[in-house]
Formats: structure tokens, C-alpha cells, sequence
């Protein structure tokens, strides 16, 4: 019998002896924890702070983002009118190259002799006169 007791009361401290190491780890965790518990609460309050002004911002952020957005609507629309604008232009100018250049070409066909001042030339020069005219004011329009 003494010997069961005695080889019990070994087994026992074999236990004890780690449960006193872990309970001395276990110990000064509890006192770092409770050394930065301050530390601890005040990154906690200056977390829901963050969050608190973050929670403040998005309604700001929202009224930033629409009157931005309709601003941005604006400007494009006005970009879309100013493309129609120049797309008019450009037709003007095409069809405008287009009788100059059959102006030229026929000017190069006529003989001395036609060099005279018809009905028709006229009527191509006042067109040619007015065509210009139009596209010096959609220019000057533009600027």
C-alpha cells in the first residue's frame, strides 16, 4: 500500500508541476492584459469615433456625388449640342469643298473664249458667297 501511495503522490506532482508553469503563464498574461487594458479602451473609443465620423461623411459624400453628377450631365450635354454642331459644320464644309472643287475643275475646262460672264456663273458665284457666309458664322459662333 505504501507503495501505491507513494507512486500516486509522484503522478500527482508530475501533474502539479505543469499546471503551475501554465497558471504562472496564465498569470502574467492577466497582468499585461490588465497593464494595456487602458491602452485597450482608448483604441476602442477611437475606433468608434472613426466610425461614428465615417457614418457622418456619407450623407456629405452622397450630396458631393450628385451635385457633381448633375454638373457632369451638364457639361456632357453641352459637349453632345456642340458635336451636332460640328458635325453640321463639317457637312457645310464637305458639300462647300465639294463645289469648289467642281467650280475648279469646270474653270479648267473653259476655253478663253467662255471666259465670259454667264447667268449661271453668277448664280454659282452668289451661292458659293452665301455658303461661305454661313460657314464664317457658324465658325465665329462656335468661338
Amino acid at each position: 500500500m505504501a507503495n501505491l501511495e507513494l507512486i500516486i503522490n509522484i503522478i500527482i506532482i508530475a501533474l502539479l508541476i505543469p499546471t503551475i508553469v501554465c497558471a504562472y503563464r496564465l498569470n502574467n498574461n492577466l497582468k499585461e492584459l490588465r497593464q494595456n487594458q487602458k491602452s485597450l479602451a482608448q483604441l476602442v473609443n477611437a475606433l468608434n469615433e472613426a466610425t461614428f465620423k465615417a457614418e457622418n461623411s456619407i450623407p456629405k459624400l452622397k450630396s458631393v456625388t450628385e451635385h457633381s453628377s448633375e454638373g457632369l450631365k451638364e457639361v456632357v450635354d453641352s459637349a453632345k449640342e456642340l458635336k451636332d454642331d460640328l458635325l453640321f459644320i463639317n457637312e457645310r464644309a464637305d458639300n462647300l469643298a465639294d463645289r469648289l472643287e467642281n467650280v475648279i475643275s469646270s474653270s479648267r475646262n473653259i476655253k478663253p473664249e467662255d471666259l465670259k460672264p454667264q447667268k449661271e456663273d453668277e448664280e454659282i458665284e452668289a451661292a458659293r458667297s452665301e455658303a461661305e457666309l454661313e460657314l464664317l458664322k457658324a465658325l465665329r459662333s462656335i468661338k
